[in-house]
């Protein structure tokens, strides 16, 4: 190969590496897939005193700009006294400032529950009231489960079977 020619392949090969590490430092923004619920999910979370298994079958995020994440995934409640798990199903965590069902979420992370009368409830870890907010009933859903995100236009649901609140990156 003549000298140029080895330069340019050189320059190619050194243009394509760094492009591949751009986009692998800066994923795209969207849903999280199982593999990566699997790896930012913790298995263990911390809440009003206890730590509770969390259900990574029952796990749903999404990846904000810049990286950055947010998640939720219902956990074992059965260690909680019957006030706490009547409340709480699962934990909330965001790195990214959220508007909630039109409520203002800071980063951070919380518990949450869908109440029986029709409720979004978020708390602190120690089982503090931040807000709660009316959930939405979505009738159309073909297939509820217990815990899923879908987009929605410039947003995104969180599901509790048919029930969702509205999250919107602000």
């Amino acid at each position: 190969m003549k000298p140029d020619r080895r330069r340019m392949a050189v320059l190619v090969l050194t243009v394509m590496g760094a492009s591949f590490a751009l986009l692998a430092q800066d994923p795209k923004p969207g849903l999280l897939s199982i593999p990566e619920l699997k790896q930012y999910v913790p298995a263990v979370y911390f809440f009003r005193g206890q730590s509770a298994t969390v259900q990574i079958r029952n796990a749903a995020g999404f990846r904000a700009q810049e990286g950055r994440l947010v998640m939720a995934a219902l956990v074992d409640t059965s260690g909680y006294s019957a006030d706490v798990a009547e409340k709480y199903q699962g934990l909330f965590i965001t790195e990214v400032k959220l508007s909630v069902g039109g409520n203002t979420l800071a980063p951070g992370q919380y518990g949450f529950g869908f109440t029986q009368d029709g409720k979004f409830l978020v708390m602190d870890v120690g089982a503090n009231d931040v807000f709660s907010t009316p959930a939405t009933i979505d009738e159309n859903l073909r297939r509820p489960v217990p815990l899923k995100m879908a987009e929605d236009g410039g947003g995104y649901r969180l599901y509790a079977g048919r029930k969702y609140v509205a999250l919107k990156i602000m």
